[in-house]
């Protein structure tokens, strides 16, 4: 599992930690790790050419460091300071002993092109102090640059804790963080413009609060939380779930949502709705009903919304949902039709299944806000409506009612943005409900499974493998 954690959590565990270590001790292991992940990416240390962006504060002082151990091995090193006389001077002092060399960075705005040649750039600017976007200077410098950068700790102009951008941000080809993963590292558009991660370990693990602002569950994480059947397993203790949804106008997301379920180890799918001809043509092992969720039989979960459509049978089929004393998965259609109010008088669990524009109307605001600042999003939605909210898109985000960690998925890919893969999707979830699964389980489980899918399947028919996987 990575975790992640707020700066503010960071920087209390990095003064604990330094109160027991020789001065220096820490900046001494970053700029090691730091170094040593340069070195990777290089492949050959001596004689090749390494840029330093440096900003002021310790952040630059760990690229400092870092340079002067790369100058040691053979490595031609430049820093250019941005702010020359707020460099960390034993960075500095250490860098130009091994060989560096270092200017302002207003100097090097003015050479030719040719002069900020490098096989690599640490972007030491901002780190995880930095608040807005890239000024003036650093932008110009970065534009400029052709060489992979590889971040210190975190890209210039992110949001360390939301992964929020205002303005411009370096895009890096990898990021070393340390100590700890922060949220921006993990969520979009923070988590596009860090590249491939790698965390340093300083030594801050014993300092850290046990809950972290963000988890990323793994392959093993979700491996150990999947249903499997035991001996004495019948299609009931594996989970029924209820599905309703689809439409004359959308029987196919009838299909997909029945398809997700299947596909994810129900024991099997009561199906209520319109598009009951189109479902059974695909999956005969369906039990349909078209007397609407009251009269559909037992259900261990409910999944509403996909392809539902408006009006007043679609009212009444969410009503009835929600009535039963079972988790309801809501989503599609289904999410204009609640209120928090209604949401949060249900004694059963309930998970929203929005995409960004869904969120967006959910609170009011434009799509461009939600998918600039997902996690504040995905924690408003969640707390709103008294329910677990799994937000979609390039960083699927699953929050849960109450204060506690937020699930990233890291399976995500750009191959889901596709109609349909939220019908899939919804099913999917619906099924580790049924199965017992706590809804920010089942709920970062069924993201996470959704995505490899994607991965896995081939390109051309992305929707249907995802559903047949």
């Amino acid at each position: 599992m990575r975790t992640a954690f707020r700066v503010e959590t960071v920087r209390a565990a990095e003064r604990a930690l330094m109160d027991r270590l020789p001065e220096g001790e820490l900046m001494r292991r970053a700029a090691a790790g730091l170094a040593a992940a340069a070195a990777g990416l290089l492949g050959r240390v001596y004689g090749s050419r390494v840029l330093l962006l440096v900003g002021s504060g310790d952040n630059g002082g760990d690229t400092l460091y870092a340079g002067a151990r790369l100058a040691r091995r053979g490595a031609g090193v430049t820093a250019l300071l941005l702010s020359p006389d707020r460099a960390h001077p034993g960075g500095l002092a250490a860098l130009r002993a091994a060989g560096g060399r270092a200017l302002p960075a207003a100097e090097a705005a003015q050479a030719a092109p040719g002069a900020l040649a490098a096989d690599l750039v640490l972007d030491g600017i901002t780190g995880i102090g930095g608040r807005g976007g890239l000024r003036p200077e650093a932008a110009d410098l970065v534009r400029r640059l052709s060489a992979p950068i590889l971040a210190v700790d975190l890209p210039s102009g992110v949001d360390a804790d939301t992964g929020e951008v205002s303005g411009e941000a370096v895009r890096a080809a990898a990021t070393v963080t340390f100590g700890a993963y922060k949220p921006g590292l993990l969520v979009d558009p923070g988590r596009e413009l860090a590249g491939a991660l790698r965390l340093v370990d300083i030594g801050l693990g014993p300092y850290l609060p046990a809950e972290p602002e963000l988890l990323a569950p793994q392959h093993a994480d979700v491996a150990a939380l999947l249903p499997r059947p035991a001996a004495e397993s019948d299609k009931y203790r594996r989970g029924v779930v209820g599905v309703a949804a689809g439409s004359a106008r959308y029987p196919g997301a009838a299909v997909l949502a029945v398809a997700g379920a299947l596909r994810g180890g129900a024991g099997a799918v009561r199906y209520t709705g319109h598009a009951a001809d189109a479902v059974i043509n695909r999956f005969p092992e369906t039990l349909v009903s078209d007397g609407g969720p009251h009269r559909a039989g037992r259900v261990q979960s409910w999944v509403v919304g996909p392809g539902l459509g408006s009006g007043g049978e679609a009212e009444r089929t969410v009503a009835e949902a929600l009535d039963a004393d079972v988790p309801v998965l809501v989503d599609a259609d289904a999410l204009r039709l609640l209120s928090p109010e209604r949401v949060r008088a249900r004694s059963a669990p309930t998970v929203l299944t929005p995409h960004a524009g869904e969120a967006a109307a959910l609170l009011d605001r434009p799509r461009e806000a939600v998918e600039a600042a997902r996690l504040g999003a995905v924690r408003e939605l969640a707390d709103r409506f008294g329910a677990t909210v799994l937000l979609k898109g390039s960083t699927t985000l699953v929050a849960p009612p109450a204060a506690g960690s937020v699930r990233v998925n890291p399976t995500g890919t750009p191959w889901l943005a596709t109609a349909g893969s939220g019908d899939v999707l919804s099913g999917l979830v619906g099924a580790l409900l049924a199965a017992g699964l706590a809804p920010v389980d089942a709920a970062a489980t069924g993201a996470y499974l959704h995505g490899l899918a994607a991965r896995e399947a081939p390109a051309p028919t992305r929707a249907l493998d995802v559903a047949t996987h």
